[in-house]
């Protein structure tokens, strides 16, 4: 997993609430097993007219966003079932930030297990960032995990909460099973003494 201590990027702004895992990535395209190449099915219902050309309405398709990297969304993002295809469609589609003012748990701990930073806000500052993206040519803001701050470049900045455990994870690029590994020499240390 990459290490998150910063990113600067530019905003794209999904104007909808109650953003569920199937539209972020539908049930079709779950078949596979690599962690890749689910970018191209981002958003795919919405992305698509009926009939299957691109819908150039939909955020993703507006050349004005095409070098986003930090999503910007309405309040409950990543509700419904649990899938972790989820976060690996929106990194694959070169995402490392998704701003909401509230996550599903699952959705939010399934980001965290990927490297994918979700950052939550109050709901006056979301619609803030989704006006100013749609306003400006090419929005940017900055997120410092490090500072747990987001910031853009006129001075507006804002704090954000996140579990301790979680930060010191995501800066050093430890997922579970690479954090466990990490503390492979405490484990043999304790097991040694356990069975003397």
């Amino acid at each position: 997993m990459k290490p998150f201590t910063s990113h600067e990027g530019q905003v794209v702004p999904l104007d909808r609430v109650d953003v569920d895992t199937d539209q972020i990535i539908p049930k079709q395209f779950l078949k596979r097993i690599e962690r890749t190449g689910y970018g191209q099915f981002l958003f795919h219902d919405w992305r698509r007219k009926e009939d299957g050309t691109p819908d150039p309405t939909f955020c993703l398709n507006r050349k004005k966003f095409k070098n986003g990297s930090i999503l910007v969304a309405g309040k409950n993002f990543g509700c419904g079932s649990s899938r972790e295809h989820a976060p690996w469609a929106l990194i694959d589609h070169g995402f490392r930030v998704v701003i909401s003012s509230s996550f599903a748990d699952i959705f939010k701990t399934n980001c965290y297990e990927n490297g994918l930073l979700p950052v939550e806000l109050p709901e006056n500052q979301t619609a803030r960032l989704l006006t100013l993206a749609e306003e400006h040519k090419a929005f940017k803001v900055t997120v410092d995990l490090v500072a747990k701050k987001i910031s853009d470049r006129q001075g507006w900045e804002e704090d954000f909460e996140i579990d301790p455990f979680v930060r010191d994870s995501l800066m050093e690029g430890l997922d579970r099973i690479s954090h466990t590994m990490s503390l492979e020499e405490h484990i043999k240390n304790y097991e040694n003494q356990l069975f003397l």
